[in-house]
């Protein structure tokens, strides 16, 4: 006997458009908090997000085993506790980061409890993407905060 799952209409396409990071690339990281790994913030519907083990500026960076086209990137960050102001940077580079070139630069305000959750959804047309790399840095006031990224797809 042959079966096939039937997918409504729509559910199909959201189910399948991003992109298996995990399969298909290594990540580099400039800390991670051994609770809080890249993992949980990768794939769509789980875990908690990454987080940092040390303060400051910090760098996630996904290096793809073999070109990539990129069409899309969706970012989601959390603050819960601490007013800030965040700065990212997202770039990627056609060439294993001998070079770069930037997709968006943005600051953005936290103020819980009524900001404390940023999405972004960029749609790209990336050719040839060996790295995308995102740069954070957590509060541009100074204060010791550790970096936080809740959720990164890429399709």
């Amino acid at each position: 006997m042959r079966k096939e799952l039937i997918i409504p209409n729509g559910q199909a396409e959201k189910a399948s458009r991003w992109l298996d990071l995990e399969n298909l690339a290594k990540v580099e990281l400039s800390s991670e908090d051994p609770l809080h790994p890249i993992e949980s913030a990768l794939p769509p519907g789980t875990g908690g997000g990454w987080l940092a083990s040390q303060l400051g500026p910090q760098t996630i960076r996904i290096v793809f085993d073999t070109p990539q086209f990129v069409r899309q990137v969706y970012l989601e960050f959390k603050e819960e506790k601490l007013s800030r102001t965040q700065e990212f940077l997202l770039r990627w580079s056609p060439d294993q980061g001998q070079s770069y070139r930037e997709i968006v630069r943005q600051q953005y305000n936290f103020h819980p409890p009524g900001t404390a959750l940023e999405r972004e959804e960029y749609q790209v047309n990336l050719s040839g993407v060996t790295v995308l790399e995102l740069q954070l840095t957590p509060d541009l006031g100074g204060a010791e905060v550790l970096a936080s990224l809740a959720r990164l797809l890429v399709a």
